[in-house]
């Protein structure tokens, strides 16, 4: 029987992102609370950067693109957003979009499957990815229910499921 195997990942779909924002700009816009506030949100480079003339209203923007995210299937453990920072009359927050598993991360994963993972079903962390092979395809899915569950901090993937 041919070994089954997928590739555990951290990705994010930039449309879905970019969605959210123009979503989440639009509403900024209408708002009664958010008029005369200078609240928005835009792209900077690679980064996202919002901007209020208030802190609290900075933070209340970042609410609404974190709402925005979740509405559109984007995990909230993949957005990586600093604290307000004063930058003359305006507050400002940035931030960024986590993608890719560390070495760090792929090797506490790798160790958790080996440890508490069926038993016959193989790791190898592979750049940004991490493959795990075995001969069942219960014991793939059973990886996946386990992966889930584990509190790792960022947005996990399965792909090429085969």
């Amino acid at each position: 029987m041919a070994e089954s195997s997928f590739d555990i990942v951290s990705k994010v779909d930039r449309q879905e992102v970019d969605n959210a924002l123009n979503q989440a700009a639009k509403e900024l816009a209408q708002r009664f609370d958010f008029k005369g506030t200078g609240a928005r949100i835009s792209w900077s480079g690679e980064g996202i950067v919002l901007e209020a003339e208030s802190e609290d209203r900075v933070k209340a923007a970042l609410e609404v693109f974190r709402e925005k995210l979740v509405k559109r299937g984007v995990s909230l453990k993949a957005l990586d957003a600093g604290d307000p920072a004063s930058s003359g009359k305006v507050y400002k927050i940035s931030a960024s979009l986590k993608e890719g598993l560390s070495q760090e991360v792929a090797k506490k994963l790798a160790k958790l499957i080996r440890d508490t993972g069926p038993k016959g079903v193989k790791t190898q962390v592979q750049g940004e990815e991490l493959r795990v092979s075995g001969k069942s395809r219960d014991d793939l899915q059973a990886v996946i229910a386990l992966a889930k569950a584990a509190d790792l901090d960022v947005a996990l993937q399965f792909v090429n499921y085969r």
